[in-house]
C-alpha cells in the first residue's frame, strides 16, 4: 500500500512513565558533559575543600593530638554551625563556576537549531522541558554541594557518635535545604541567561556577571544612601543569611534577617522564571 493511502492513526501501543521520559534529556546531557575535561577538572578541583574539612573534623573528633595546646583551641576545633557555613561559602563558589560552564551549553543549541518544536512535539511540555534542563545542572552541582556535605555530616556522625547527627538535625537540614536553594538559583540564572545569548562564552561571562553586578549595585545603594536593606537584592548575601538561620549563625544585627532575603530570593527566581518561559516557545511569530 501506497503511504499517500494511509491513513492518520494515533499511536496505540505502550507509553513510558512519566519520570521516564522526563529524565531522557539529563540522561544524555550528564553523558556528553562528564565527557567534557573542563567540566570534570572543575569536579575533581572542588574536592580539596571537602578534604581538607574531613581532615578537620578528624582533628576536632581527636582531642589527644591536641591536648598541649591552650584552651581557646578547643573553641576553634569545633564542628558546628559555623564550620558548615563556612563550608557551603566555599563550595557554593565552585558551583557558580561550574553552572557558569554547564549552563550556557543546555539552552542555547535548543534554541539556535530550531529544536523547540521537536521537543514539545512529543510529550513534553514547556514544565516539563524546563524541569528536565534544571535536573541537568542540579545533579552536576549536587556533587559539589550536597553529596560533600552529607559526606562530612557522615563523617562527622561516625566519629562523634550517630547521636550527634540528633543533637544537631539543624545543621543537617541547613546543609540539605540551602544547597538546594542555591541549586535553584543558580539554574534559573544560567539557563535564563542561556536563552537570551546564543554565545557560550557571553553565556558564561553573563552568569558570573549576573552575581557581581547585583552584589555590587546593592553595596552601592547602601552606601550612597547609607542604608543596609539593599543588601537583601545581593544574591551571595541574601543566600549566605538564610544559611545562617538554618545553622543557627548569628547575622551582624544592622544587616537585613533571613526573612527578608528569603523574600528577596523568591522573588527573584519568579522574575528568572517568568523572562525564561517568555523565551522558551515552540514557535515565533515574526513580523
Amino acid at each position: 500500500m501506497a503511504v499517500y493511502k494511509r491513513g492518520y492513526r494515533r499511536y496505540t501501543g505502550d507509553r513510558t512513565g512519566y519520570l521516564e521520559r522526563l529524565l531522557v534529556l539529563p540522561r544524555f546531557a550528564w553523558r556528553r558533559l562528564l565527557d567534557q575535561k573542563l567540566v570534570t577538572s572543575l569536579l575533581m578541583l572542588s574536592l580539596f575543600w571537602p578534604l581538607l574539612c574531613i581532615l578537620f573534623i578528624y582533628l576536632a573528633n581527636h582531642s589527644e593530638l591536641w591536648a598541649g595546646f591552650a584552651g581557646g583551641f578547643k573553641r576553634i576545633l569545633s564542628v558546628n554551625g559555623k564550620f558548615f557555613a563556612v563550608f557551603m561559602n566555599v563550595q557554593s563558589v565552585f558551583a557558580l563556576i561550574l553552572s557558569a560552564v554547564v549552563g550556557p551549553g543546555l539552552v542555547a543549541p535548543d534554541l539556535a537549531n530550531n529544536a523547540l518544536p521537536l521537543y514539545f512535539s512529543r510529550p513534553l511540555n514547556l514544565r516539563d522541558y524546563i524541569a528536565a534542563r534544571m535536573l541537568v545542572l542540579a545533579g552536576m552541582l549536587s556533587l559539589v554541594t550536597i553529596v560533600p556535605g552529607l559526606l562530612l555530616m557522615a563523617i562527622q556522625g561516625g566519629m562523634a557518635g550517630w547521636g550527634w547527627l540528633w543533637d544537631n538535625g539543624r545543621l543537617f537540614w541547613g546543609v540539605v535545604i540551602g544547597f538546594a536553594i542555591w541549586i535553584v538559583i543558580l539554574s534559573l540564572v544560567a539557563m535564563t541567561c542561556s536563552a537570551y545569548v546564543k554565545w557560550r562564552v557571553v553565556a558564561g561571562g553573563l552568569v558570573l556577571a549576573f552575581f557581581f553586578v547585583a552584589g555590587g549595585a546593592a553595596e552601592m545603594v547602601n552606601a550612597v544612601f547609607r542604608v543596609d536593606w539593599a543588601s537583601m537584592f545581593n544574591p551571595g548575601f541574601a543566600i549566605e543569611a538564610v544559611w545562617m538561620e538554618f545553622l543557627g549563625v548569628e547575622l551582624p544585627p544592622e544587616k537585613p534577617g533571613a526573612y527578608e532575603c528569603a523574600l528577596s530570593l523568591g522573588a527573584m527566581c519568579t522574575g528568572l522564571l517568568w523572562i525564561l518561559t517568555r523565551k522558551l516557545r515552540p514557535v515565533e511569530v515574526v513580523k
